[in-house]
């Protein structure tokens, strides 16, 4: 056994016990176990880390763990460009991506309404989501450590709030989704983009009241779904026009 001293910042300390929060402490550490494996055995998802500082030095994963190691371990920073300090991860993700747990359904309606290209299966199981996270390049979204923990996930997000709108906002704040934002791009229902439908032809499939209120109308071609911007549309615009709106300049 080695002995190390870790300190996690910010949000990372939800995480940990209270008496852990918020300042240095030591404990034991397996001869063999790296950075990732103290880091997860404390309780925090490697997801979740931006930056790790070994003795003042960023380092990887894989850096062993050495006897009286200080371990400084920080979340993703919103103010400061720590890119050429990072020795966390081969390479971002090209493309916003998702795929979330089975627990978050309605946040992951709330995302393809957003316009972001979000999996979502009740039935998936989390070796499923490891391996679609890994093979097709998607942040996962849970409230699941376990799930976040498994060394093929590369890129994923513990979810804090509770509820869908909320959640959503969370996401919105902290991976600056505002300016990747698609809205109403996405069928809710199928994840697949969504295309202009002539009038005409969506009168045909609609009731008369419907059809005689509204001119625009966009639809999915997998699920046949027709949207058109009634109170359901007004209400949605509501939930994302906050989220949308440009930060006041300093």
């Amino acid at each position: 056994m080695v002995s190390a001293t870790f300190r996690f910042y910010e949000e990372l300390n939800d995480f940990l016990p209270a008496e852990r929060r918020r300042q240095s402490f030591t404990c034991p550490c397996a001869r063999a176990a790296t950075v990732k494996h103290m880091i997860e055995a404390l309780g925090v998802p490697h997801t979740e880390v931006e930056l790790v500082l070994v003795n003042g030095e960023s380092v990887g994963f894989e850096r062993p763990i050495r006897e009286g190691d200080r371990v400084a371990v920080y979340p993703k920073f919103e103010a400061l460009d720590v890119t050429p300090l990072l020795r966390i991860r081969a390479r971002p993700l090209r493309a916003l991506r998702f795929v979330a747990d089975a627990h978050l359904g309605g946040l992951a309606s709330l995302l393809r309404m957003s316009g972001f290209d979000t999996l979502y299966d009740n039935h998936f199981e989390d070796a499923q989501i490891a391996e679609i996270a890994a093979s097709q390049g998607r942040i996962v979204l849970s409230r699941d450590r376990e799930l976040l923990k498994r060394r093929i996930v590369t890129h994923g997000c513990y979810v804090h709030a509770l509820k869908p709108a909320l959640q959503l906002r969370e996401l919105f704040e902290r991976l600056d989704l505002a300016r990747s934002a698609r809205p109403f791009s996405l069928c809710t229902h199928c994840n697949l983009p969504l295309h202009e439908v002539a009038a005409e032809q969506a009168r045909e499939r609609l009731p008369p009241r419907i059809g005689a209120l509204y001119s625009r109308f966009l639809g999915c071609d997998a699920c046949q779904r027709l949207y058109w911007e009634g109170s359901h549309w007004r209400s949605m615009r509501a939930v994302l026009a906050p989220l949308l709106e440009a930060p006041p300049e300093e």
